[in-house]
């Protein structure tokens, strides 16, 4: 499903446009992005958790030369899905 098909479900089941879904869901998303922007965890029960974690600094092999490379340090977003999704999926 991409962005355009859950717009569409969800302008459907909930009576809406799909104006104000995509509203909705770029809300959501934009949310998202700026409470892990601040370092914030996000947590919705059942669904799942969005949560940043540090990736130290360490030495990597360029795939193509085979050379030595150095990777820096950086913040990677994490999520991790919740019971209900879980439960869902199996």
């Amino acid at each position: 499903m991409n962005k355009g098909e859950l717009v569409a479900f969800m302008a459907t089941h909930s009576g809406g446009t799909k104006a104000d879904a995509e509203r909705a869901l770029n809300l959501v998303v934009e949310s998202v992005l700026k409470a892990l922007k601040k370092g914030n965890d996000i947590n919705l029960v059942g669904f799942g958790s969005f949560n940043i974690r540090k990736r130290a600094a360490r030495d990597g092999r360029n795939p193509k030369t085979g050379a030595k490379m150095r990777i820096n340090a950086y913040k990677q977003p994490v999520f991790r899905a919740g019971k209900k999704m879980k439960e869902a999926c199996n």
